[in-house]
């Protein structure tokens, strides 16, 4: 799961983000380290109690392989389910680890040489402008002028968008459309209302909300889904195992606050900007605040819905 730089349309030139920061589902927290033969587990990796190993070996989501055996099994994650075993309370005790500092900042990937130049207003029109300038009731026409590029920059510097040049990049319409959804995220009627809880999972919008009936109990989140080729299944789907401190074999990276609703993907938080421009393997990424609120949220058996598709990336 490696992000690319954005290309926008139009430009030649690469668009990145101006801060280093992990990109894709990069762990800004190493994962601890396979216990040496011999030895107990880590508290919270599922290699300690659990099935007895299937006919993949032990490389099944969520199980750690023995030290000699190799990472190399590269089955999607949406293809093989994690094996299901109830956590002890010790490992349920293990909170996952924060992520460090500036990890969930709103960086804009932006054009190389404005980033290059420092530039305090971009002149070039952003991949996303037509759709800015409609939210900011500005002229619509996909063309940056001054006055967009001013209006662009205001509303980023309210937001803490970095770099404010007024670049009209995906995470500056990605925060208008949370901006949007925050009063009634269910306004087009897309996502089923039933008298039970429902997840909603709106891939057009990249957000994230949970509603029973049409009262909205956990207000809509930015989140990043299934990238081309690694889709997020839509339809209806059933939390079916919550583990708060799995690890991915088949990627080798945390996947905190795992709440697995469709083989094997699940809702969970990684260590890195959800805000990037290629999606995850087919798991809905969160930030980890997001994650473990939605993790006190639902239970076992509760209703996924997902929709809408995600743009290409």
């Amino acid at each position: 799961m490696i992000s690319r730089p954005f290309l926008s349309r139009g430009l030649t030139a690469l668009l990145v983000a101006v801060a280093v920061l992990p990109v894709g589902p990069a762990v800004a927290v190493p994962a601890p380290p396979a216990p040496a033969p011999g030895s107990a587990p880590a508290p919270g990796l599922a290699s300690g109690p659990g099935p007895a190993p299937g006919p993949m070996g032990d490389l099944v989501p969520g199980v750690r392989p023995a030290p000699s055996q190799p990472w190399s099994f590269d089955t999607p994650d949406q293809v093989l389910a994690p094996q299901v075993y109830t956590p002890s309370k010790k490992e349920d005790a293990v909170e996952p680890a924060d992520a460090l500092q500036g990890t969930y900042d709103l960086i804009e990937y932006v054009p190389l040489n404005d980033a290059a130049r420092k530039v305090a207003c971009s002149k070039l029109t952003g991949p996303y402008q037509r759709q800015v300038e409609y939210w900011l009731k500005l002229k619509v026409d996909g063309k940056q002028s001054a006055a967009d590029c001013r209006a662009i920059r205001a509303f980023q510097l309210k937001h803490k968008i970095k770099p404010a040049i007024g670049f009209a990049g995906p995470v500056t319409w990605s925060r208008m459309q949370l901006l949007s959804a925050r009063k009634n995220p269910n306004a087009a009627g897309k996502c089923p209302v039933r008298t039970y809880r429902v997840t909603c999972v709106d891939l057009g919008r990249q957000l994230t909300w949970v509603q029973k009936g049409k009262k909205v109990v956990y207000a809509p989140v930015p989140v990043r889904t299934g990238r081309a080729g690694y889709a997020t299944r839509g339809g209806w789907h059933k939390v079916y195992w919550k583990h708060k401190n799995h690890h991915s074999t088949l990627y080798d990276t945390p996947m905190p606050y795992s709440q697995f609703f469709s083989g094997g993907q699940a809702f969970h938080a990684v260590y890195g900007s959800i805000y990037t421009t290629v999606g995850s393997m087919g798991c809905v990424n969160m930030r980890l605040a997001d994650a473990r609120k939605l993790w006190s949220v639902l239970k076992t058996g509760d209703r996924v819905y997902v929709w809408g598709r995600r743009a290409a990336g």
